[in-house]
This record gives C-alpha cells, structure tokens and sequence, in this order.
C-alpha cells in the first residue's frame, strides 16, 4: 500500500518586518479613525510557510512521502526550488500566472505587538486544483486554505475513499455548522487546538464526545500542557516535550501534524505516534521560522527514545 501523504493548503511567504521603537508612541488613540503612519523597519526577512508547505517540510524530513496539493502565483519560483531541492513533489501544485502567492506582510515593535495585512491572493483558487489528480494515497490532510478549495477536497477525497483528516485552523470561522458538521462525517480524523475545538463544538452544537464518536481519532492539542487523542472511546493523553528553547510558535502546530501523518501512514499507535508530534513540536519552537528546524530520520528517531524511552 502507498505510504503518500496528500497535503491540501496553503503555500505562502511571510515577509517579517521589526520596528524598533512602541506602535503606541507612533499612534494618536484620539485619532485612531484617520492613521496615516510610517515605521521605519531596519531589519526585515522573509520566510516560507502556509500549512501545506510546513506540514510537507517536516513529514518529508521524518521519512514520509508528501505530495502537495495547493496553488501558488506567479512569484512562486523561489518557493517551488525550495521543495524540489528538499525532494518534495510540486506536480500537483497549480500555478495561476494573474495572481500572487498567499502571504502575510508583519510589523513587529519592541513589545511584540504585531501589525499585520494578510493577502490570500493565489490560495483562494484552490478549489480549481482536482485532488483526483495527485493519485493514490495512504492519507490526506485539509489543512488551512481557500475555503472552497476545503469543501471540494473534503467532498472529493470522500468520493475517492481516501481517509482525510480535517485541521481548520484559522479558517474555521469562515465555516458554518451545517458545513462544520458534513466535514466531520466525512473525516476520518479532526485536528484542532483547544480554542478550535470550542469554536467547533459552539458552532456544529456536538460535545467533544459526539465529535469523537464519528471520528477514527480526535485530536486537541493544548500548547505547553500537551494534547489529548481521543480514540475508540477512551482518551490518551499525550504530554508536551520541553523544548531546548522557546524562539516561535509559527508553525509548531503544523509539524505537530506532520508526525501524526507520519503515524498513520507507518501504522504506529496512536500513543506513539502523538508522542511524534509532540517532539516535532518542541522542536519546531526553537527555531525561527516554520521551516528552518532541521533534524533526520535517525536524530529524531534518538530524541524519542531519550524522550519516551522506546523507539517507534
């Protein structure tokens, strides 16, 4: 059987600024409703993210097989040489020529408080993009993307019988609960971190135990106080793994996903493979950017065992 991941989402760059000084000393609370401000921003970078990216990055440094499914725009060059040079398939990567790549432009002050604009740009088209032709697969995951292109590839990944699971992210809002509901029956799994998780249970008016109860595996993580897994009617609680240090969480959430893929398609338990993501996750953290941690098979394969002491 295919141990391929399919790995629908968003690819986009971010392109981080840091502003030296406070937004506070800049802004007039009083004149709040016409701003017209500039912040010189001495040091910028830019990163490569959006889910799918992420995700694809660190399951193809476990040992898996990603296969890609998102759209990208006529600035995709750089990002697309970036995954073939890491081995990861761009085929099933549409480009739409009159249109630019998701990405988020952020302002950092001093404080950390962030200004940022969001353009979703290539990301919305996702819908145009068949998951009938990236072939077969052991798995699929709908991560965060055009809203769409979610419901077409929960529908056709339905229709097709592969097993998907389903990780809103910050696109849930953009659901309602009709919607939120048909995506768990068709699911195999659910992902989501705890404010996702009451979000979803308000929204579709389940309890987490009925969600759980249409799902293979349900899965909330909850930052530094672990995640739980709930599966054939009981719960394994996974603990968090203390990381070397605390750089950014961009993008931890999206490695935490590539171990659990990584589970399922080499068909660890559910135990072992939660206590994955959760490394994947420390790891993740003390490094900037979503996709500069760097680790092989066999180095992460050492740390699980000082970590849990056994080897997967």
């Amino acid at each position: 059987m295919t141990k391929t991941s399919l790995i629908c989402g968003s690819l986009a760059t971010d392109t981080i600024m840091q502003f030296p000084g406070r937004f506070g000393e800049s802004l007039l609370a009083d004149q709040l409703h016409k701003v017209n401000v500039s912040f010189l921003v001495p040091t910028m970078r830019t990163e490569f993210g959006g889910c799918s990216g992420n995700i694809a990055y660190s399951l193809k440094m476990l040992g898996g097989d990603p296969r890609i499914v998102g759209v990208m725009g006529q600035d995709s060059a750089a990002y697309l040489e970036r995954l073939q040079k890491l081995g990861i398939s761009t085929a099933n990567i549409m480009i739409k020529a009159d249109s630019y790549n998701a990405q988020c432009f952020v302002t950092a002050d001093c404080d950390n408080n962030q200004i940022n604009a969001f353009h979703p740009g290539a990301m919305s088209f996702a819908h145009e993009n068949p998951i009938t032709n990236a072939g077969p697969a052991r798995v699929a995951i709908i991560s965060p993307d055009g809203d769409l292109g979610m419901l077409k590839h929960a529908a056709d990944l339905a229709e097709l019988g592969i097993p998907f699971m389903f990780d809103p992210g910050q696109q849930l809002p953009r659901f309602n609960g009709e919607q939120l509901i048909d995506f768990i029956n068709k699911a195999t799994y659910v992902s989501a971190n705890d404010y996702e998780m009451e979000m979803l249970m308000e929204r579709t008016g389940l309890t987490l135990a009925e969600i759980a109860s249409r799902l293979e595996a349900l899965i909330v993580t909850r930052g530094e106080n672990g995640s739980e897994i709930y599966t054939d009617g009981k719960r394994i609680d996974i603990p968090a793994v203390a990381a070397k240090e605390v750089l950014d969480p961009t993008g931890c959430g999206d490695a935490y996903r590539a171990g659990l893929l990584f589970g399922i398609t080499n068909d660890l338990d559910w135990e072992t493979s939660g206590r994955l993501a959760s490394l994947l996750g420390a790891i993740k953290i003390a490094t900037q950017g979503a996709q500069n941690h760097v680790f092989t098979a066999q180095s992460i394969a050492d740390q699980f065992e000082a970590a849990f002491g056994y080897r997967y």
